[in-house]
């Protein structure tokens, strides 16, 4: 998610850990790799280790391997001389050279070709680049950060990765679950997302149907938090006056099978959140026999914030569940 749209945040133990590592890594000069499906956030991620640290200052400039296509991508990274090439009228310097002192990010680094990984292994190991039709090297000071959805060492199994360059790029590893396996912030995101939008329509706050946040919650999310924020925005902008997101109002792939669904209640987002979490961890606890560690592993939560659902949402006192186990 790659523009001011896009929200990091979560309220998930996995989402917890990120932060953590962010907060870990955000002053140190060593690479980080972030890697996970499309949609998760990893640009989000690397703005925020920049954010946070002390090149906050300084500049931050993201490319998208995928997106220039192969001939132009070599020197939109590292710059050309006037005359390398036809139409180099002038010197022109790369984006790596343009991050400065700040921090560089390549996206989707597992597309780059052979010939490009070489010459990126080189700027990492010598911190020192050559423009295009250049002879002479420059130094580089900026920070490199790297995203990918491949797995990495299954393309250098198979020959399509440099496997000193992996090593070089992965020195920190974060690893972003899909949201599929973060169901604790789907609901934080929703409602996240649903005030944006709503705010910028200038609507009063929008609510969802019990029945749509069922829909919402069987869906698997292939997209991730990007294909939740667009199907949000949807939805604020095609449900009615009362602000009430029904299942109409949803993407057909999320709610293919309308016809029999009796037509779901009217209420307030507060109203069907409470009431789908209840039966939510309800059978989150029997599926796990009542014990708590291992529901609050299942679901992504510790297992103080579980106890404080269950509390909340009144199926027991935080230290037990009636007819369940302790521990």
């Amino acid at each position: 998610m790659g523009d001011e749209s896009g929200i990091l945040a979560g309220a998930s133990e996995a989402f917890a850990r990120i932060l953590a590592l962010i907060d870990k890594v955000r002053d140190l000069d060593a690479p980080v790799l972030i890697v996970g499906e499309s949609g998760t956030g990893k640009e989000l991620i690397a703005r925020e280790i920049h954010n946070r640290g002390g090149r906050a200052g300084r500049p931050f400039v993201a490319v998208n391997c995928s997106a220039i296509p192969e001939p132009l991508l070599e020197s939109e990274l590292f710059g050309h001389v006037r005359g390398a090439f036809t139409g180099a009228m002038r010197d022109k310097p790369g984006l790596i050279e343009e991050a400065g002192s700040g921090t560089f990010f390549l996206d989707e680094v597992g597309d780059l070709s052979p010939a490009l990984q070489a010459k990126l292994l080189r700027v990492l190991q010598e911190r020192e680049l050559r423009r295009v039709g250049e002879t002479r090297t420059r130094p580089v000071q900026a920070r490199f950060l790297s995203a990918t959805n491949r797995d990495l060492e299954r393309e250098i199994g198979r020959g399509a990765f440099r496997e000193d360059l992996y090593y070089r790029l992965k020195i920190i590893v974060v690893e972003v679950p899909p949201l599929r396996e973060r169901q604790a912030d789907l609901l934080y995101l929703l409602d996240r997302f649903a005030a944006r939008y709503a705010a910028a329509m200038g609507r009063p706050k929008v609510g969802f149907a019990p029945r749509t946040v069922e829909f919402l919650f069987q869906y698997a999310w292939p997209g991730n938090v990007r294909e939740l924020q667009n199907e949000v925005q949807r939805a604020v902008i095609l449900c009615g006056e009362d602000g009430i997101v029904r299942p109409e109002h949803l993407s057909p792939k999320l709610a293919p099978r309308l016809e029999g669904v009796a037509a779901a209640p009217a209420g307030t987002y507060a109203e069907a959140k409470s009431e789908f979490v209840r039966r939510f961890l309800r059978q989150a606890l029997e599926r796990c026999d009542f014990n708590k560690a291992r529901t609050a592993e299942s679901i992504g939560l510790s297992r103080q914030g579980l106890f404080k659902l269950i509390k909340r949402h009144g199926l027991g006192p935080a230290g037990s569940v009636s007819g369940g186990k302790a521990s």
